[in-house]
């Protein structure tokens, strides 16, 4: 009698929110399957696991395109599981209108240091003159340290794109319409990406089978919606569905041409203002 080898497992680190979540669903369904390994995920905020990647703490990882730039050493980007924003993304929001905002004075909290959002807005700024503060508050708290006067703005990344204005806030600057405007190509936010030192076999294996858990997902839209409602924080179907929509599409699928040249354009604009050590060269596996 034959004893089989028992599997051995690989993580899959993202963050608590649906449309991650969404992509997950082939896989924590068990419908998508990794030969040989367990595939298990592991929830954390996006800039604890932009800091974790650092220390290639997972095998497989959603970091932020801005993170990338300080791991490319030892991470590939997979070719499916890209968040992008073609004319929305990031929102920069406050207790009143731009027009009566101070951006010299201001305190503004942004998601982490080194997410795509605070890359943005310091491009933004910098190409503006502008000077603020900014405060790292985790993301899912920034809405209500604006509303309570915390901080003076706050940068809004996930479904807080959705529903400020639930909270009487108004919005003062949209780094999707920024972005477009300034490149005409879609600006990408987030990535997810394999270590390398697990080799390129495996490595084309798990970008594979995340390409199936999102279609996977598609083809089991409702249930695939209800699961990643979870993590929704205060979204209904409706907001849902246009959350994930807005961040699991055809880009989602495969990051071709135009998502590629949004990645090279951030890089190359963000480090002639010095704001990332080096402007990576991207494989996509």
């Amino acid at each position: 009698m034959v004893t089989q080898a028992p599997a051995r497992t690989l993580t899959f680190a993202h963050s608590p929110d649906p449309d991650d979540a969404y992509m997950f669903y082939g896989f924590a369904t068990g419908a998508v399957k990794i030969p040989g390994y367990r595939v298990e995920h592991h929830l954390e905020d996006i800039q604890s696991l932009n800091e974790k990647a650092l220390r290639g703490e997972f095998e497989i990882t959603a970091v932020s395109a801005h993170a990338y730039a300080h791991i490319s050493d030892r991470y590939w980007v997979l070719s499916c599981g890209a968040s992008v924003g073609r004319r929305y993304g990031p929102i920069l929001v406050a207790r009143a209108p731009a027009k009566d905002f101070q951006f010299t004075t201001g305190r503004v909290a942004i998601p982490g240091k080194w997410t795509t959002a605070a890359l943005v807005l310091d491009l933004w700024l910098a190409e503006e003159g502008r000077h603020v503060e900014r405060v790292v508050i985790p993301f899912d708290q920034i809405l209500d340290a604006v509303e309570k006067g915390v901080v003076d703005a706050g940068l809004i990344i996930h479904e807080g794109q959705l529903t400020y204005q639930r909270q009487g806030l108004y919005k003062l600057w949209d780094a999707g319409e920024w972005w477009h405007t300034k490149t005409r190509l879609p600006l990408p936010l987030g990535l997810d990406v394999v270590r390398s030192d697990l080799g390129r076999p495996l490595a084309k294996e798990i970008s594979r089978a995340l390409r199936e858990s999102i279609v996977y997902a598609n083809t089991h839209h409702e249930k695939a919606i209800e699961y990643a409602l979870k993590y929704g924080r205060g979204l209904d179907t409706a907001l849902g569905k246009r959350f994930i929509g807005m961040y699991v599409n055809e880009d989602t699928l495969a990051q071709g041409r135009e998502v590629q040249e949004g990645l090279k354009k951030l890089y190359e604009l963000s480090f002639k203002r010095n704001l990332i050590p080096t402007s990576p060269v991207v494989e996509f596996i």
